[in-house]
């Protein structure tokens, strides 16, 4: 799956995962390959991002947002990304 994290300012992230963890308004949910096509809003807290070789893992903390889901295309807008 291609995974792309943008903010207004800038791209966060772009590339290849496995699987992607997001805050939904609603509560976590996980992304995986084929996952049905969704539009979600996000709250604050962590992006989990587990890369192609299943060891890697990255989380960038964003402040609200959409994530869109369509074809194992994943796009992120967050409002803003928070070390």
């Amino acid at each position: 799956m291609n995974l792309e994290i943008l903010t207004p300012d800038k791209k966060v992230f772009e590339g290849e995962v496995t699987a992607v963890t997001v805050p939904g308004t609603l509560g976590s949910f996980q992304i995986l390959k084929d996952h049905a096509p969704i539009i979600s809003t996000l709250e604050d807290g962590p992006v989990i991002i587990k890369g192609v070789s299943g060891k890697e893992e990255n989380t960038f903390n964003i402040k609200g947002g959409v994530v869109e889901v369509l074809d194992n295309k994943i796009v992120v807008l967050a409002e803003a990304v928070v070390a």
